[in-house]
């Protein structure tokens, strides 16, 4: 039979260490949000791949309209042969797009494709090169999207140089000393300073930022970029990779601002962990680039659009955005009674939407001193007690959550249970 262990030993002389493991647990079974791994020891699941299981593992629906595709066929490029299935997910994403007029989808593979690629259409149709993105953000690992990345390590720390024409402004945390006044007077500075707003093509903005700590952006500044960037000719790009597709409680985590984007990306839970990216945008913005401009190989694979399909179908019958909202006010709920207890290390700063929930651990009751050490400990205590867990932030004191919005009550109540045993002081 084989080990974590010596899994571990063979990974470790197979594969660069440049890619990061969690955990030392090899998955080789799993279920809606539970996963079972090599020696046959079950965890539950609260991180769902980092946001790709909105609709859980291996959902039924969408293994069945995998596996009719794959009957079909599972490859053609959409380039050379194209096919139903990639236009039906087009046709049905363009209804949900949350701004009115006209909207057209092109997809990709990966959350950081689908940036690269709404970054190239806003130059296409502003004639501009420059972007501006926000301190703490997350936007991927290829070099235009670690140029965007509001972070240096580890997404820009050894690569040299990063693409010119980006720009950054401070992201809004309250507890970090940023207020919306203080992102606005930035951008006002930046203007002032180093660049016209007539040279940019996009601001791009999460609407909960990922890996920079779950912070919820403020619907005042998301108003505001949409003001300044009417002003300049400027398009938005809503980055909704990690936030799409329920996650949050709506479709889009945008539609809680009631901002409309020109441009939006998306990945992740779209297709149920099939390898699928989309930029969905206003129709006369995603036609401004010319016919070849755009493509991908293996972008918007059959397999995966038959599964993007299916997970339509799933948020719809199983109705997984009112799930959203009740897994988060159930998180909340829990999350303040801890932080009441003085048995368990100190919690601060509980926010999220949806079932998007995040809180720190600090140093000191009460305080706002990030512990990114304890909350490698309580990860670590979780994994061994059967629940995975990971963190993120800017000093790694975040932890996050993220399991299937079709997690079992009993399932979600089990992996809190373990959670308290791993946050006891």
């Amino acid at each position: 039979m084989m080990s974590n262990s010596d899994l571990m030993n063979r990974r470790l002389n197979a594969i660069p260490r440049g890619v990061a493991n969690a955990s030392g647990i090899f998955a080789v079974r799993a279920l809606n949000a539970e996963v079972w791994d090599v020696e046959g020891r079950r965890y539950i699941d609260f991180v769902g791949g980092i946001a790709v299981l909105n609709t859980g593992h291996n959902h039924p629906r969408i293994i069945e309209a995998v596996e009719a595709q794959l009957k079909a066929f599972h490859h053609t490029c959409f380039q050379v042969l194209p096919y139903e299935p990639y236009v039906a997910l087009a046709e049905t994403l363009n209804k949900r797009a949350p701004f009115t007029g006209p909207a057209k989808t092109i997809f990709f593979n990966t959350g950081a494709e689908a940036v690269e690629n709404a970054v190239k259409i806003a130059r296409a149709a502003t004639g501009r090169s420059g972007v501006i993105a926000f301190s703490g953000a997350f936007h991927g690992r290829t070099l235009m999207t670690s140029a965007l990345t509001g972070k240096v390590t580890p997404y820009k720390k050894q690569f040299g140089i990063m693409p010119s024409e980006v720009w950054h402004v401070p992201f809004p945390v309250e507890h970090y000393g940023v207020t919306v006044e203080d992102s606005l007077k930035a951008l006002e500075t930046l203007f002032r300073a180093d660049v016209d707003p007539s040279r940019i093509a996009a601001m791009i903005i999460e609407p909960v930022q990922g890996e920079g700590g779950f912070h919820v952006t403020p619907p005042d500044l998301l108003k505001a970029l949409r003001q300044l960037c009417d002003t300049h000719g400027i398009k938005l790009i809503i980055d909704e990779v990690q936030t799409g597709f329920g996650r949050t409680g709506k479709m889009f985590a945008i539609e809680h601002a009631g901002v409309e984007p020109d441009l939006i990306t998306m990945a992740k839970s779209m297709s149920g962990g099939f390898p699928l990216s989309g930029v969905l945008g206003r129709a006369d913005i995603m036609d401004a680039v010319d016919p070849g401009g755009l493509g991908s190989t293996f972008g918007g694979s059959p397999l995966s659009c038959a599964a993007a399909l299916a997970v339509q179908q799933v948020i719809a019958d199983e109705d997984l955005l009112a799930k959203s909202e009740a897994l988060g006010a159930r998180m909340r709920a829990k999350f303040a009674a801890w932080a009441g207890r003085k048995d368990l290390l100190p919690i601060a700063n509980i926010r999220g939407l949806g079932a998007m929930m995040a809180f720190d651990l600090v140093k000191v009751r009460g305080g706002n001193e990030p512990d990114g050490e304890a909350t490698k400990r309580v990860t670590a205590k979780a994994l061994e007690l059967g629940l995975i867990q990971i963190s993120c932030g800017i000093y790694g004191e975040t932890l996050r959550f993220l399991m299937p919005l079709t997690i079992p009550a009993t399932v979600f109540d089990e992996g809190m249970a373990i959670l308290e045993q791993a946050l006891k002081a």
